[in-house]
């Protein structure tokens, strides 16, 4: 025969007593404001909750977004020599890499550092010089062309193509002409004389990463090579199946290459940045939990009115046979469902904005007449969100740990009434 379901008549009454005692009304100016203090602590910990859920999402989205972006430039591995110089058997050495399963795209190029100079502009860029044919095995820059094409950059045409942002600078679009000014020049009795080379606009692309969009300029490589005089790539880019595979399969890679070579991982092409954001998120994390260990501490004001106010009912339950322990449960019921409440209202709350973070911040740009991430200053220009259920988890059990620390010390306090004295003057 099947076990009937549990009743509130059959409920210890330790719940039912704290439960009632939850939701008591205002029957007495004072029970009003004791209610009034709880709804105030449940306020302020669903703020900090919420607070903590959004600043958290954003923060993953914000490094979701950057990494993903970076990534439409950068490779996911990248080979060179350690000595810095050309890679003059780089067919041999993309054979071995292609050899690897996790592996689906190698391509050869040039790197070095240039000026590029239109009328009295001039900036500093990065230059690469690649293979158009095979650009779209490493890069999704194929995917992000604003005008013109890679396949323009044929070999000993000397054309180029820039970021967005880098020809708005330099004031060029398609078709126009710019000179690059590459430092490593001739030495002449008045000193180092820079080499200059006109080069043909062709094409502009828009990966929505201002870093590379504002100082990323593409060559054909072999006419990069010309211009850098490197002898041959200066490295290899690898792309593989997953980016977070990458550093594991670069460490593969590395005990089959020559010793001469390196492989890194894009991990380590820009850890300070990475390192820099966990750090950040992590100490925002400490921070806004501080905010909700606070809230979760108004509950011990709250709880220490009501017990000072049912003294009368703690010493007519001990009267009646309740335990101290009991009593202590009472009030921790009491404290945990309004914690209870608190938290999960925080994380409703919370995970609703953070799913409608850049409407609601475009809606408030457009409301202020101003931009919070103005693309010259940020690496992207849109707020971008990523709520994780591990994060919204874990910041609901350290909530909810916080409210229940919360209750215990009132708790203990109503456990130590005496009844002849809460009695006395009754």
């Amino acid at each position: 025969m099947p076990r009937p379901l549990p009743t509130p008549s059959t409920w210890p009454f330790e719940l039912l007593i704290g439960w009632r005692y939850t939701r008591a009304g205002r029957r007495t100016r004072r029970n009003g404001f004791i209610s009034f203090i709880s709804f105030i602590s449940v306020a302020g910990i669903a703020l900090g909750v919420a607070a903590l859920i959004v600043v958290i999402s954003v923060m993953n989205g914000f490094q979701t977004e950057v990494r993903d972006r970076m990534l439409n430039v950068i490779p996911h591995i990248q080979i060179f020599s350690v000595d810095g110089g050309p890679l003059l058997q780089w067919h041999d050495v993309a054979g071995i890499v292609q050899r690897d399963p996790a592996v689906t795209g190698v391509a050869p190029f040039v790197s070095g550092q240039a000026l590029l100079a239109q009328g009295n502009t001039l900036y500093g860029v990065l230059a690469w010089g690649i293979e158009p044919d095979q650009e779209h095995k490493v890069s999704a820059i194929a995917a992000h062309m604003v005008a013109g094409s890679l396949s323009a950059l044929t070999p000993g045409g000397f054309n180029v193509v820039l970021g967005n942002d880098l020809a708005q600078s330099l004031g060029v679009g398609v078709g126009d002409q710019v000179t690059m000014v590459v430092p490593s020049g001739s030495l002449t009795p008045a000193g180092m004389i820079p080499r200059l080379r006109t080069l043909r606009v062709v094409g502009l692309f828009n990966v929505g990463h201002y870093e590379y969009d504002s100082t990323l300029a593409l060559l054909n490589m072999g006419d990069a090579e010309k211009i850098f005089l490197s002898g041959g790539p200066t490295g290899l880019r690898v792309q593989t199946r997953n980016i977070d595979d990458a550093p594991a399969v670069a460490q593969q890679l590395q005990t089959v290459l020559p010793p001469s070579l390196v492989a890194q991982p894009w991990t380590k092409q820009n850890r300070t940045w990475f390192e820099a954001v966990v750090i950040e998120k992590r100490m925002m994390f400490i921070i806004l939990a501080m905010i909700v260990a606070v809230a979760a501490f108004n509950l011990v004001s709250t709880l220490v009115m009501t017990v000072t106010d049912k003294q009368s009912d703690i010493a007519i339950l001990r009267t009646q046979g309740a335990s101290p322990r009991s009593i202590m449960g009472i009030f921790v019921v009491q404290g945990a469902i309004t914690g209870v409440i608190g938290v999960l209202s925080g994380v409703l709350l919370g995970t609703l904005i953070a799913f409608n973070v850049d409407p609601i911040v475009s809606f408030l740009e457009w409301m202020f007449r101003t931009q919070f991430l103005p693309r010259s200053v940020y690496l992207i220009h849109k707020m971008p969100s990523n709520p994780k259920a591990s994060d919204i988890l874990a910041i609901t059990l350290v909530a909810l740990i916080l409210s229940l620390l919360a209750t215990l010390y009132p708790s203990w306090r109503a456990s130590r009434v005496q009844p002849a004295e809460a009695l006395r003057y009754e």
